[in-house]
């Protein structure tokens, strides 16, 4: 007989497990060895946003005594990068350098300060050449000296993408209503409280040892060993307890691979700090993008087709480029139904630090247009937004037009519990001038369906380890950024076996020890490593049952895992400790460990671009936002802010509430202040955390998380993702509130005392978009693809 599992671990809200209490032995710091004495490396980097290199000099530097050794490019020529299909960045510039910032020389010195101070012995010759700082002059420029990479085909063009699903003019030509609009997104950064930082050994076993802040340590050890042509088999990566990533460090970096070259050379280990000026050039963050909305709708509302166009400034090098310009057209059809969609969109190199994936990566910028635009959809036709809304939701078990399969949804739970707690019919509309309530929604995935470079390897693998004293190590190659995914390992476990958190090690985010895990990055962590751990458990319950059962002469049927034992069912005081169990099974089978691994369910679609938008799971998010405007000064009040997620089965509530709770705030900074913004010169207007304004806990208002879970059938015990999803609904909230409060829509984020004034003077002028030639569209229907058989 099959009985319902009653959960004893998931779902409470547990001591979360602390990434820097992971087995100490595994985790071998430099300076905890016998080694020569660590030496410091700094990085010079091109004043000129565009240049070409003609000569470098590093003679003076190597005169002064303490400095070991000087790097430039022709060390290390060999081109890198996260994408496999772009890989057009280096170390250190060899030719060319493409943004303010770029690295040309590394230097080894005795001391920060003496390595600091040989940067400037280091002499460059440039031509300087005109810059590239906007999203125009990219798609104007045509001069071969104007190129910033000469591999790609179009000028400044890194990618343009065309795509269509479904009638589209047939769509727009039934519509009752068109609505066009134009939408600016500023970018900015991650702002981690640790800077970016690393340690590198090279050994006297001829084996390198790089310790790293990074979230990505398996990509970040396949660079290494292209860039060093070393085998990857003497390389070893430890991603340290991560001080804040957001997304932030999910390449492989220049100081990386040059600490790593220069404990080759020196045979010292070699460390690198980036100063806080250094992490906003090193940057990888928010793109700032372009776009226009086109959706057509019926009298009543409801949405007939939706058309997008979206601009991304890229910066210098491609990072995630070309996944992040599909990402600002893949979810658009995965809130509302959409009966047709299309989809344009371009990503160009400026000379600006390199843009990249910041939380939620390419969706929040659409997400901000699209909310706007039906919040105004609604006021034309005079419809409460939110049943504007829930009249036209997706549906649990569906696929989208663009073939995108939903599994589980609660998102018209997410509404209807965000506006009672928020009393949203009591307050919109209602509210005196200057004071405003605003909602918007949004979707998000839990964990990418393909890798980076595409492969048909697990994109997640534990190992598991049982001790004769009941002790169970796990070992993982996940990153513990902050976000709790040694904590969802040991919850796992203690859930299977029935045994207290406190007799789990973890063991993560080292490439000599653990298995391969992707890495800490599209909210992938709890589906996929939660998913490896309970197939591992799973291995190893049939023989813990089988000495069990011989041991109490009871059924295995009749066995569970419970308090620390494994005892009857159906008469619990006959049972045996854990770790006796484990003694007797391993007496009978055999040192006990066993394997567990993940592969997300196939992509069911089959076009150029089809892995981006796939996911094992999508979350559904809601917000609410109740704010205050002073018509005189510009200024924004947040008052209080809603926030319903949809998280699938909480693994820990508080764990969750806090994830979500990080989103609303990363919202707001960039809603209301936060921009990474540039001089004529290239240089970065703002380079620190004094100027560039991000919320304190003064700003910071009251949150009111709502946990909705919905059990999905491809999470581990219906889980899915946190993270990320919450960020995306809140930014077009606040602007909805704006105009609920004074009645000006701002389509421009952050929104600013300056444009706020500007849109009540009626002097904000309206979002320019470029004039661009997008490549004809690739048209895809549902079907074409992979059947894809559903859970059941």
């Amino acid at each position: 007989m099959t009985r319902k599992k009653t959960l004893s671990v998931i779902g409470k809200p547990l001591r979360k497990v602390d990434a820097m209490a992971k087995c100490a032995g595994e985790t071998v710091y430099a300076d905890d060895l016998n080694l020569p004495r660590t030496i410091y490396a700094k990085l010079l980097r091109s004043p000129h946003p565009h240049a070409r290199i003609l000569g470098i000099n590093a003679a003076r530097a190597l005169k002064l005594d303490g400095v070991f050794a000087v790097l430039t490019g022709e060390d290390l020529p060999q081109k890198f990068g996260i994408m496999p299909s772009t890989e057009d960045e280096e170390a250190l510039a060899v030719d060319k350098v493409r943004y303010a910032g770029d690295p040309v020389a590394a230097v080894a010195a005795a001391s920060e300060t003496l390595a600091e101070k040989a940067l400037g012995y280091i002499d460059v010759e440039y031509e300087v050449l005109k810059p590239i700082l906007s999203i125009e002059e990219a798609l104007a420029s045509t001069e071969e000296s104007q190129r910033i990479h000469t591999w790609n085909r179009r000028a400044n063009v890194q990618k343009a993408v065309s795509l269509e699903f479904g009638d589209v003019e047939g769509g727009f030509a039934g519509s009752d209503h068109i609505f066009e609009g134009t939408y600016f997104y500023q970018g900015n950064t991650h702002l981690p409280m640790e800077q970016y930082c690393a340690v590198g050994f090279y050994g006297p076993d001829d084996k390198l040892t790089l310790w790293s802040s990074t979230q990505t340590p398996h990509y970040l050890h396949r660079a290494l060993a292209k860039v060093l042509k070393l085998p990857a088999s003497r390389i070893r990566v430890i991603a340290t307890p991560v001080g804040g990533g957001f997304g932030g460090k999910s390449d492989p970096f220049s100081h990386e691979i040059c600490v790593a070259k220069l404990s080759m050379i020196t045979r010292r280990p070699v460390k690198i700090t980036l100063s806080r000026e250094e992490t906003f050039y090193v940057h990888r963050g928010r793109h700032p993008v372009k776009m226009w909305a086109k959706t057509g709708v019926k009298s009543d509302g409801t949405i007939q087709a939706m058309q997008y166009k979206t601009f991304l400034d890229g910066g210098g090098y491609s990072s995630y480029g070309l996944a992040s310009v599909y990402y600002t057209g893949a979810l658009q059809t995965v809130t509302y139904k959409v009966p047709a969609y299309k989809f344009e969109g371009v990503r160009v190199f400026t000379n600006k630090p390199a843009c990249g994936p910041k939380r939620g990566h390419g969706t929040p910028q659409p997400r901000f247009a699209e909310e706007i635009q039906m919040d105004e959809i609604a006021e034309n036709l005079d419809i409460d937004p939110l049943e504007l809304r829930l009249k036209q939701l997706v549906e649990a078990n569906s696929v989208t037009i663009n073939g995108l399969q939903i599994s589980s949804c609660g998102l018209r739970e997410c509404i209807e519990k965000v506006a009672e707690r928020a009393e949203w019919k009591k307050k919109f509309r209602k509210l005196p001038f200057g004071h405003g309530i605003g909602f918007a929604a949004s979707a998000y995935i839990t964990g990418a369906g393909l890798p980076i470079y595409w492969n048909n390897m697990p994109h997640s693998g534990v190992q598991i380890k049982l001790d004769r004293s009941g002790g169970v190590t796990i070992f993982c190659g996940s990153s513990d950024i902050g976000q709790g995914s040694d904590s969802i390992l040991v919850y796992a476990i203690a859930e299977e076996f029935g045994i207290d958190p406190a007799d789990i090690r973890v063991v993560s985010a080292d490439t000599d020890l653990t298995p391969v895990d992707l890495g800490s990055y599209s909210s992938r962590g709890t589906i996929m490593t939660g998913n490896a751990t309970i197939q591992a458990c799973g291995k190893l319950k049939p023989l813990l049952l089988e000495a069990a059962s011989e041991a109490l002469e009871v059924p295995a049927d009749d066995l569970e895992f419970a308090d620390g034992q494994v005892r009857s069912a159906s008469l619990p005081s006959r049972g045996i400790s854990f770790a006796e169990c484990v003694v007797k099974a391993e007496g009978k089978h055999g040192t006990l460990g066993a394997t567990g691994s993940y592969w997300p369910p196939k992509n069911p679609r089959e076009f150029k671009g089809s892995g981006v938008g796939p996911t094992p799971a999508y979350t559904f998010s809601t917000a609410i936002v109740e704010l205050h405007c002073d018509s005189e000064t510009g200024e924004i009040k947040i008052d209080k802010v809603w926030i319903a997620h949809d998280c699938g089965k909480a693994f820990n509530p508080l764990l969750v509430e806090g994830q979500t709770e990080g989103s609303v705030y990363m919202a707001l900074g960039e809603a209301l202040m936060e921009e990474q913004i540039f001089r004529k010169n290239g240089l970065h207007k703002i380079p620190s955390i004094l100027e560039y304004k991000s919320p304190t806990t003064l700003e910071t208002p009251e949150i009111e998380t709502i946990l909705v879970e919905t059990i999905d059938p491809e999470g581990p015990y219906g889980a899915k993702e946190a993270g990320q999803g919450p960020l995306l609904p809140v930014v077009p909230a606040v602007s909805n509130a704006v105009f609920d409060a004074i009645g000006v829509r701002i389509h421009e984020i952050p929104i600013t005392p300056d444009k706020i004034l500007r849109a009540l003077e009626g002097r904000l002028k309206a979002v320019s978009i470029p004039q661009f030639e997008f490549p004809a569209p690739l048209k895809w229907q549902p079907g074409e693809g992979v059947k894809v058989e559903q859970k059941s």
